[in-house]
């Protein structure tokens, strides 16, 4: 078996992120409540139409958004 070269494992690891960043966003999304109940499925909707980018945004200003434990 070939070893990975450098170029190779930066494509894994793009890929990885490019993956990881909705994911985790949609996982947290679901998780928690937010202050208006709108906004969850609105996120969501973003976060699944432009996944890069809609889970950089949630990242930025959707998790201000959300209802802290000690609001409950």
């Amino acid at each position: 078996m070939a070893a990975l070269g450098t170029n190779e494992l930066v494509i894994i690891a793009l890929i990885s992120v490019i993956f990881l960043i909705p994911l985790v966003a949609l996982i947290d999304i679901l998780r928690n409540q937010f202050k208006d109940s709108s906004n969850k499925i609105i996120w969501a909707l973003i976060v699944l139409f432009f996944p890069i980018l809609g889970g950089i945004l949630y990242f930025l200003f959707g998790v201000k958004q959300k209802v802290s434990k000690i609001d409950f």
